[in-house]
């Protein structure tokens, strides 16, 4: 049997295509770690024809159970201590799972599924540090299973567009880009503490949304490998008592252990250059838009309120035609597509049935977070680091 879906965006052309989903096959999927970003995995999944959400597990007792209840989903087993007790489970025939634990729980339950030889959706970041995320790929390419990190704006069309601009050569060589973005007051306490204490998030702004706005522009210019990063952290909003922003803060000021603002220097393979900010608080509305420089074009790129994965308004091409200097528009494309959220689980989920790489590759995403560690390194050490990333 094959289910039509609405039509959908192709995610290599973005071209639109009727899409046919074979629910013969359907896929087995297990969810580790039910905090909230969990409930967008299981919305996904509760929409695609060919997927039966069998388990689930956290570390809390009773936590997935909650979970499952509140999404009206009977029969999913979640009698399980730990990730390692669910994926040894061989009665759930797992063809995947989506890791939704804290940032530093990314690599250890992602290493052993993809052991056990089940296909691993991972949330953003990749991990907290580069050598965890070093492990994962080795672990990937011993199993030979699909790893796809969580980076749904890049299936956007708009940031699709800004890879298009720059393949085209329509920027000439690029060689500097300015990049971030951030929130005036938006540190993510109203999630609990789990995005801000070190134990559990390693990272603060960089890893939440620091990762996507290098995505955004790494992308783009075909992610060339890092090989210098000056970086600098601050955490001023967090530990002020007196904070109150995006849920009443102030009474987490005590166990704030991450960086609610970040900011380097990069130097990139090809003589590029990448100046980047982040934050979750600032006194300012953005630290800029982005901009991509080319020796025959410059292409700026409107920074949102608040970084949702797409850009602020039109885009504008800065460039000579006929020896004029002429600003070209690009229009906001509304494609009427899925949520960027259900392309991302989609496309996982096809590449998993037809064997076809990663949407969002570990190869790529590796690179980032090389930046996202060598900023960290950087910041505490005072001084510029050199990011070296082996072969895998």
């Amino acid at each position: 049997m094959a289910e039509k879906m609405d039509a959908n965006l192709d995610y290599n052309n973005g071209q639109k295509d009727e899409a046919v989903i074979d629910t013969n096959r359907k896929l087995r999927v297990g969810i580790i770690g039910t905090g909230w970003i969990a409930d967008s995995h299981i919305a996904s999944y509760k929409r695609m024809p060919d997927v039966e959400i069998v388990a689930g597990c956290d570390l809390i007792p009773g936590k997935a159970a909650a979970f499952f209840k509140k999404h009206g989903m009977e029969g999913v087993k979640t009698e399980y201590a730990s990730h390692k007790e669910m994926l040894d489970d061989e009665s759930l025939k797992l063809d995947a799972v989506s890791v939704c634990t804290y940032n530093r729980q990314h690599a250890i339950p992602s290493i052993y599924a993809l052991e056990k030889g089940v296909n691993v959706m991972l949330e953003k970041p990749f991990t907290v540090t580069l050598d965890e995320a070093i492990e994962v790929m080795k672990a990937e390419k011993k199993s030979g299973k699909v790893l796809s990190i969580g980076f749904q704006p890049r299936l956007d069309a708009n940031m699709q567009m800004i890879k298009k601009i720059v393949e085209s050569g329509e920027l000439g060589q690029v060689y500097y880009i300015q990049t971030g973005g951030g929130r005036r007051r938006g540190i993510p306490t109203p999630f609990g503490t789990s995005f801000i204490e070190d134990k559990t998030a390693g990272l603060g702004a960089l890893a939440d949304i620091g990762c996507y706005s290098l995505d955004m522009v790494l992308n783009a210019i075909g992610y060339p490998k890092p090989l210098t990063v000056t970086g600098y952290k601050s955490d001023f909003f967090g530990k002020d008592p007196n904070y109150v922003g995006y849920g009443a803060h102030h009474e987490y000021a005590d166990v704030f252990g991450v960086d609610d603002f970040a900011a380097a220097f990069v130097r990139l393979e090809g003589g590029i250059i990448l100046d980047f900010r982040i934050a979750w608080a600032m006194n300012i509305d953005t630290p800029g838009d982005t901009i991509i420089l080319g020796t025959k074009g410059g292409l700026r790129i409107p920074s949102t309120d608040c970084w949702n994965g797409t850009v602020g308004g039109p885009m504008k091409i800065y460039h000579e035609v006929c020896g004029q200097q002429t600003i070209t528009e690009i229009p906001i494309i509304n494609d009427g597509g899925p949520s960027l959220f259900d392309r991302k689980i989609r496309s996982f989920l096809d590449a998993c049935k037809n064997g076809t790489p990663a949407p969002v590759p570990s190869s790529q995403i590796i690179y980032n977070q090389a930046i996202l560690d060598g900023i960290a390194k950087s910041a505490e050490l005072g001084r510029e680091v050199e990011i070296s990333v082996p072969e895998i």
